[in-house]
């Protein structure tokens, strides 16, 4: 789990120099946590994979006081991609980044 707190962190960093800047710092910065929320989504798979008994639901899911701590530090407008990654992690679907 500590994959998963050191690349949100990253995450969030980003996302607060996103909302700090605009033009083309703010595009970079915007590209910026873009990667890096993706690796922490990735990193959050592999936690979760990782579970000797694995949360069928999202709801189930969301009940992890691990899953709880991770969704008490994102900004609001994080949340809905973050409850919809965990719903394609929980039905087993990978999604395909055409920018990796």
């Amino acid at each position: 789990m500590d994959c998963v707190h050191n690349t949100l962190n990253q995450a969030l960093e980003d996302w607060s120099m996103m909302q700090k800047t605009d033009g083309d710092e703010g595009a970079d910065w915007a590209e910026t946590f873009e990667l890096h929320f993706y690796e922490f989504i990735d990193d959050f798979k592999k936690w979760y994979e990782s579970l000797p008994e694995k949360p069928q639901t999202v709801e189930k899911l969301e009940e992890m006081s691990e899953v709880k701590e991770i969704q008490d530090k994102l900004p609001g407008p994080l949340q809905l991609n973050f409850t919809m990654e965990m719903e394609e992690i929980v039905d087993g679907l990978s999604t395909t980044r055409y920018d990796d």
